[in-house]
């Protein structure tokens, strides 16, 4: 991978993680603000996660058959601009939540196509892709930064304001035409008849007779569920709690997932597959016993300690895992296997948590109070018993061999 290459891809993952991080984390926020209930809260972030259903099946017929990854891409985030902007000026829950549904259908398979296209022009993944997904993660800060010091000048409190989803609308806009600058990432079964296993995504479900792998997929499923939590509640506990300036504190979870991101390749070398995962999963538990252990105190301290965490659960666990995908899948089918860690991820696991969240939330909130001590504890419980079940049956050797063989090849390579 040239420097042109790497500077284009990089620019690519800034605007694609700058644009969720803009909307996504204060929504639950505005949407409280405008009387929304716990459950229709859950319910406007389970859209996100039926899109991300719908993702590979897309991604299996159209991405990896007929149009360059970049192409779809360009297509998809500016249509997603202009319906997110529609959105942001709605008031009733009814289209506010449609609108949401229509929106993600269009953000959700570009997670997949963002991966296909910087792997396509990877020669050594475990090495490259750190540092360019990194910018993903720097784009998701500099989105909190703008909210709380840059839309600051609109209003004292913007993060409940439709102001955050004006700006993702604007940066949707700008990345759909900057997708057409990107390296060509043509289709890898071009030319091949459609069948219904592609349409269904057969192809990368073909995955789950290595046990090992399915063992990842499971457990990539159940740990999302306690991670909805995180993402639709967080924000509207900091400011329940009266933390300032939330939005730019929660970046602080994505600088330590810079800074992880950087130290992942010295990981990789001393832990392997199996230890990096695991690792992601314990702190996803020691992050929601700090938030409940924070709630009646408001201890600052502790809440920032569970925010800082969010590097080591996002890092050694999602990147890892489509770093462990594009090991196990072959060229032909990398899209859609891709797609289908992401339909079970941000799209079946964080659905079911999207909804489980809303009702837990509402089930530990007595005249309008909440009790945010007992709600973190519920996730805080799920994924332990997550990381104890994939500490026992995970086990495959052949991973970090095949990851030695790449360093191998690729230093004779260079």
């Amino acid at each position: 991978m040239g420097k042109k290459a790497y500077t284009q891809l990089s620019i690519m993952m800034f605007l694609q993680f700058f644009i969720w991080g803009a909307w996504f984390v204060t929504l639950g926020t505005y949407l409280a603000a405008i009387g929304f209930s716990g459950a229709e809260i859950g319910t406007a972030y389970l859209t996100n996660n039926i899109a991300a259903i719908i993702a590979p099946f897309f991604i299996g017929l159209i991405a990896d058959r007929f149009f360059a990854s970049q192409k779809i891409m360009s297509v998809l985030h500016i249509a997603g601009g202009i319906t997110l902007y529609l959105v942001a000026g709605m008031a009733e829950a009814g289209p506010i939540i449609a609108g949401l549904m229509i929106y993600n259908t269009c953000y959700m398979p570009t997670l997949a196509l963002v991966n296909a296209v910087s792997f396509g022009q990877m020669q050594n993944p475990d090495e490259q892709f750190p540092r360019v997904r990194v910018w993903g993660t720097v784009g998701w800060i500099v989105a909190g930064l703008v909210i709380t010091y840059g839309l600051a000048r609109f209003g004292t409190n913007v993060e409940a304001t439709a102001l955050p989803m004006k700006m993702a609308a604007l940066a949707s806009v700008i990345l759909g035409l900057y997708s057409l600058t990107l390296p060509s990432t043509p289709p890898g079964k071009a030319g091949e008849k459609v069948t219904v296993r592609d349409v269904l995504g057969l192809d990368a479900l073909s995955l789950l007779k290595d046990r090992s792998f399915a063992i990842f997929a499971l457990c990539s499923l159940l740990i999302s569920i306690p991670l909805a939590f995180y993402y639709a509640f967080t924000n509207l506990y900091l400011n329940e709690l009266g933390v300032e300036g939330v939005a730019a504190k929660m970046s602080m979870g994505q600088m330590s997932e810079v800074a992880f991101m950087l130290l992942m390749p010295f990981f990789f070398r001393r832990l392997g597959v199996k230890w990096m995962l695991l690792v992601g999963m314990i702190a996803w538990v020691a992050r929601y016993a700090l938030f409940a252990s924070a709630a009646d105190s408001a201890t600052v301290s502790l809440l920032v300690a569970g925010i800082l965490l969010h590097g080591v659960c996002y890092d050694f666990f999602f990147v890892t895992g489509q770093i462990y995908v594009d090991r196990k899948a072959d060229s032909k089918i990398r899209a859609s296997a891709q797609g289908f860690i992401t339909l079970l991820t941000y799209g079946v696991g964080l659905a079911i948590g999207s909804s489980l969240s809303g009702l837990i939330v509402d089930h530990y909130t007595v005249d309008a109070v909440r009790g945010w001590a007992s709600i973190w504890w519920v996730p805080c419980a799920f994924a332990a018993v997550v990381a104890i079940l994939f500490a026992v049956l995970f086990n495959d050797r052949k991973a970090d061999d095949r990851k030695a063989d790449d360093r191998a090849a690729g230093a004779g390579a260079q």
